[in-house]
């Protein structure tokens, strides 16, 4: 086959259909982000680590029409070593008026640190289970952690809280760190019965509703949810919601989804919400069924975009499906199993994000999916740097931690790429392993846990996977020259380069479609494992064009696909040398072939370089990266891939 001619593939797409998601991803890691803006020093309590909650009875008193919140909060808790003193955390604008146990004040002091400091009357022995109760009150707005709100719609009042990451101390005597989550709570909310349009006050929590107390103007009403919660996902929403459901059959044990709306809004949520039963399902399908079906999903309509995955019931800016697909998806992955650090965080974001991209590949097909994939991929690659797991400096700034190309987009797109390498039946079943493992199921997880499990269930070393993706930073660029010297097979260099010094090789499948001259396709996976790699493979027509990662599978950017000749046949005739190299190339050729041309190529296809044959060549003033020298003889042309340091 004889050509002559450089070729770069142009695919052009459909647009719009994951502009939404993007708007709702963007608004959601916006959200959590705001959350705590102010606690960007915030490290872990070591004070809070010498017990373990077993229980919390949460009694609030609130009005929506004022920033303030009252309450006492019963903690039941084993000590974990003899102990004669307890911390929570607790802002220390939070006034404690008294702390008692069994019918007896104890002795407390709060300090500057955000610490509820309580001295026991006793020792208390390792393993002993005890309990007490903090009575406290305050202005949780004016600590400024962002985690209380109280506002109005459609002149409304509202009252609702968000406390990831490290909010929940702004409005109620906590331990607030992903290092123990309470067993199961009881969350008591007492209000006014109306406001003062006479709506009627509806408050909404964690888990299942027991009762509704009236007493005279006021209302308590009782939520009891029996599954292990941290601190951060302990919720309460009170305003005069419109509340509706609807019922999931799950395979004979039926549960309801609650909505609870701004009744402004009830007829739009209305049309949005039914889609969250088949999300349900798919999701239950994909991994397990819904982990806490015995109690309820539901959501809660508040006042910032986005939304915030409070176990059971998620706190929604708005009802679009990709928003509910996420925050429905942390119900598995970020609330059943909670990221054990928030270095980890991807195990939160990074899923819930994915599972929201296979709403579209599973509702709207391949089309969709593969834009959604290139949206994640063009967010991703638009800095050079950036790994997705955190450092510990990381951890004190909330914008990092909620990092939307990093948390989210990139650790779902790595989520993917896992799932390339080890086919679907590994990849689902190791992340059903994960959801049931019983060290991690409805406690914590971190990401060497997921490693672990996934190699259990594959058999695969993934430590380099983890390395280049998860750990260091950056993305892969491809250079694919190719040539078919017969009817019976193509031949395939593959060249990479890397946008950060902390990855020297990205080992990856790299995906191509090959296309004939009669329409014929084929799709090629080639296991890239060094660089330049060299691949012969057979195929039975001719060959018209080579298409990279045309599904967009792959995290990647400024890749080519290059035509070339000869250059496997002359390979073994043809040196060129060093490479990589700053300033000169040495050429050496078989005496039996004469080249009469050279011209130098950038990973762009433009000619940076032109003139006679030499074998000596001064590319000290080429810009830096891929360069593709071609050579001309009277037997053909011959393509090499160099790189110009």
């Amino acid at each position: 086959m004889k050509t002559h001619l450089f070729y770069t593939l142009f695919f052009f797409t459909l647009l719009g259909y994951s502009q939404d998601f993007n708007k709702d991803l963007d608004a959601i890691s916006e959200l959590e982000a705001k959350s705590a803006l102010s606690l960007l020093t915030n490290k872990v309590n070591l004070n809070t680590g010498n017990y373990d909650l077993k229980y919390h009875r949460l009694e609030f008193n609130v009005d929506p029409s004022q920033a303030f919140i009252s309450g006492e909060v019963t903690s039941y808790f084993i000590a974990k070593e003899n102990m004669n003193e307890m911390t929570f955390d607790l802002s220390n604008n939070m006034l404690v008026s008294q702390v008692s146990q069994r019918g007896n004040l104890l002795p407390f002091v709060q300090n500057t640190n955000d610490e509820l400091v309580i001295t026991l009357p006793q020792i208390q022995n390792q393993g002993v289970l005890d309990s007490l109760t903090v009575s406290y009150s305050g202005n949780p707005i004016s600590s400024g952690f962002g985690s209380f709100e109280q506002s109005t719609h459609n002149s409304a009042p509202i009252i609702w809280t968000l406390s990831e990451p490290y909010g929940a101390k702004g409005w109620w005597p906590c331990k607030q760190d992903l290092n123990d989550k309470i067993d199961s709570i009881d969350v008591f909310i007492t209000s006014p019965r109306f406001n003062a349009f006479t709506d009627e006050n509806i408050a909404v929590s964690n888990g299942l509703e027991q009762s509704q107390v009236i007493q005279g103007a006021s209302k308590t009403t009782h939520f009891k949810h029996q599954y292990p919660i941290p601190a951060y996902l302990i919720a309460m929403a009170v305003t005069n919601y419109a509340v509706y459901s609807h019922l999931v059959a799950n395979n004979g044990n039926p549960f309801d989804v609650i909505n609870y709306v701004y009744p402004e809004n009830l007829a739009s949520a209305q049309s949005s919400t039914p889609v969250t039963v088949n999300l349900i399902n798919l999701y239950a399908n994909l991994f397990e069924p819904y982990p806490y079906a015995d109690e309820k999903y539901g959501h809660a309509q508040f006042g910032w975009g986005g939304g915030m995955e409070h176990t059971t019931v998620s706190f929604m800016g708005g009802f679009s499906r990709g928003l509910i697909a996420h925050e429905l998806a942390h119900q598995w992955f970020g609330d059943k199993v909670t990221c054990g650090s928030w270095k980890d965080i991807w195990l939160n974001e990074g899923f819930a994000t994915y599972l929201s991209g296979m709403v579209i590949e599973n509702f709207d097909g391949n089309t969709p999916f593969r834009i959604w994939k290139q949206d994640r991929t063009a967010s991703i690659t638009s800095a050079t740097d950036g790994a997705v797991y955190l450092t510990d400096q990381d951890t004190t700034n909330v914008n990092r931690i909620f990092s939307t190309r990093l948390s989210y987009n990139k650790g779902a797109m790595v989520l993917h790429m896992l799932r390339k390498k080890l086919g679907d039946v590994t990849f689902f079943q190791g992340l059903k392993n994960y959801l049931a493992h019983p060290d991690l199921s409805y406690g914590y997880a971190k990401t060497e846990d997921l490693i672990a499990i996934m190699e259990a269930e594959s058999g695969l070393d993934l430590t380099e996977f983890f390395n280049d993706w998860i750990y260091n930073q950056g993305y892969p660029s491809y250079s694919i020259s190719w040539n078919q010297p017969n009817s019976n097979s193509i031949n395939v260099q593959i060249a990479q380069t890397q946008s950060h010094p902390s990855v020297s090789f990205f080992e990856a499948p790299v995906p191509l479609r090959i296309y004939g001259t009669q329409g014929e396709i084929l799709d090629l996976v080639l296991d890239n494992t060094i660089n330049l790699e060299e691949f012969e493979t057979v195929i039975n027509f001719t060959v018209q064009a080579v298409s990279f990662d045309p599904e967009a599978d792959l995290i990647s950017k400024n890749n080519n696909v290059i035509l070339g000749t000869n250059d496997f046949q002359f390979a073994p005739h043809l040196v060129i040398y060093p490479n990589p190299t700053s300033e000169v190339l040495h050429i050496q050729n078989s005496e039996n072939i004469t080249f009469s041309e050279i011209q130098i190529f950038n990973a762009l296809g433009q000619k940076v370089y032109q003139n006679v044959f030499s074998k000596t060549v001064d590319i000290s003033s080429l810009t830096s990266g891929v360069l593709f020298v071609r050579l001309k003889s009277k037997q053909g042309i011959v393509t090499k891939l160099v790189i110009k340091k």
